[in-house]
């Protein structure tokens, strides 16, 4: 299988897709959005860019894929609006795909990325009754084991924090459980929502001045006529903005 790939450049004659293997190893991860690691020209460092679309071959004779950035996957209708974007502003499509990721990522500088924040949950490996007969034949002995295992029986899959928190017991427990194969730990990663907190309301329509309603009535005019025209905006912030549209 072949990856069509926009490299991650602000050079105009690099704003194309470039044709690249995608290695069996990295088969399950290559998909339209991943972000990739490929080797290009004859440069030693491995270049960035974003997957935009796979197909069976190519007529050229194609280098591979080396690594998948697993935890940046673009949504292929963000891709097609980010192409959009490009014909429309004349800017490269890699500018535009990037504004498709999360904020703090978009750097080309890996470690000054913003990282996926995980935390640990810990899960039981065994079922109740061996847990039960764990600890009535003294398999499990201290008091704060028994107790996290109780706990975990009623609310397996804690988060280990709250773990800390309602059953009061620290990490030597349960790395002791964990050791023993009575429980295991897992990372999951949490996917970060800034907005999460945030209240939006919803606004109502602003009321144009009659003045802003003059400079809004002249400049939509000039758009229905398809005018080449230009506007000199004064605000009331003293701020001043000039607008140019032009239509082909």
């Amino acid at each position: 299988m072949i990856a069509e790939v926009i490299l991650d450049s602000n050079a105009k004659d690099l704003n194309r897709v470039f044709d690249y293997k995608i290695p069996e190893n990295l088969a399950s991860k290559v998909q339209i959005g991943s972000r990739v690691f490929v080797p290009f020209s004859n440069r030693k460092a491995l270049e960035e860019g974003f997957v935009v679309n796979i197909k069976e071959s190519s007529s050229f004779k194609a280098k591979e894929i080396v690594q998948v950035d697993g935890t940046e996957y673009i949504k292929k209708t963000s891709i097609e609006l980010a192409k959009w974007m490009s014909k429309r502003y004349f800017c490269n499509i890699s500018d535009c795909i990037k504004l498709m990721l999360p904020p703090g990522t978009a750097t080309k500088n890996i470690g000054n990325r913003v990282k996926e924040k995980s935390v640990s949950f810990v899960y039981l490996k065994k079922d109740a009754d061996e847990i039960e007969e764990a600890i009535q034949t003294k398999k499990v002995k201290t008091d704060k084991q028994i107790r996290l295992l109780r706990f975990l029986l009623q609310n397996n899959g804690v988060l280990f924090s709250d773990i800390e928190m309602f059953a009061d017991v620290g990490r030597s427990t349960v790395n002791t459980l964990e050791k023993n194969g009575y429980v295991e730990i897992v990372e999951k990663q949490v996917e970060r929502n800034p907005f999460i907190h945030k209240k939006i309301e919803k606004s109502e329509k602003l009321k144009l001045t009659n003045e802003q309603q003059n400079a809004f009535q002249t400049v939509s005019d000039a758009i229905d006529d398809h005018l080449y025209s230009e506007f000199l905006l004064f605000g009331v912030t003293r701020l001043t903005e000039k607008l140019k549209f032009i239509y082909n």
